[in-house]
This record gives structure tokens, sequence and C-alpha cells, in this order.
């Protein structure tokens, strides 16, 4: 179960979650804004959903990238912010990496850092960190923060 606080390398945090059937909605502190790569979600917080197999990769880099991009917005703008899926692992994960790019991690380190900086599990397909590595070359430019 993760209800995890992770630092981007540009200091951005947010909470990566994972689905807890029992007591999905229960925190602490309530967040602001969520991003949930899974449609089991529902919170009573603000929320966006992005469609995302389980095991998989996002079809769409440049949804996934804009997903991610108001996501950081709002956590730069000082809300708390949480992104999760089912398990807290492979998508989430994926994404947690993606972000680390997006804040400044070199991509060929984006994998390790989300291994270490969040969970040693996350990121659990090889599809998924071929997807992380490559994520910069295969979105559309950023102006970096």
């Amino acid at each position: 179960m993760h209800r995890s606080l992770v630092t981007l390398p540009d200091g951005t945090s947010m909470f990566a979650a994972s689905f807890d059937e029992s007591h999905p909605y229960t925190r602490e502190q309530i967040p602001d804004f969520g991003l949930y790569l899974d449609d089991q979600w529902q919170p009573p917080w603000d929320y966006e959903l992005f469609d995302w197999a389980d095991f998989g990769v996002p079809a769409d880099v440049s949804a996934l990238a804009a997903a991610l991009r108001r996501l950081l917005d709002h956590a730069r703008d000082g809300q708390r912010v949480e992104i999760g899926c089912l398990g807290g692992h492979g998508r989430t994960g994926t994404a947690l990496g993606c972000l680390a790019i997006l804040a400044g991690e070199d991509p060929r380190e984006a994998v390790t850092w989300v291994r270490r900086s969040y969970c040693a599990h996350a990121i659990e397909t090889a599809e998924q960190e071929a997807f992380v590595t490559s994520f910069e070359s295969n979105e559309e430019p950023w102006e970096r923060s």
C-alpha cells in the first residue's frame, strides 16, 4: 500500500498512491488535486483520470505529457497533489519517471531514480522501462520551469 511522499529532482513534492479498496479515500490530509491512472478512482476531491491499461504504456504520449504538466502545475502552485493507479507500481512508477524527467532528471537515469526515490518494485515491465527512458524524445518539446 502506497501513500508515499515523493520529491522530484527539482524539489516539487507530491504523493504517490495505490488504491486501497477498504479505505480508498482516507487520508490524514486530503489532496487538492489528483491524477489517477485507473478508472477505479473516483475521489471526492478534484482529479483527472488518464486512460492507461495495467502493465502497459500510454498510447498517446502527448496527452500523458500534458496531464503530467497539469499535475506539476498544481504542485508548483503549492497544492497538495497525488498520483496513483491500482497497485502503485507499474503505471504510477512509470508516470513518476516521466515526471522526474520533466523536473530535470536525465532520461537514462529516471528508472533508477524512481526505484531509489519511491519504490524498488516500481516500473514493472521492460516496455514501461523503455517508455520512461525514451519519454523526452517522444514528447512535444517542453519549456522547463
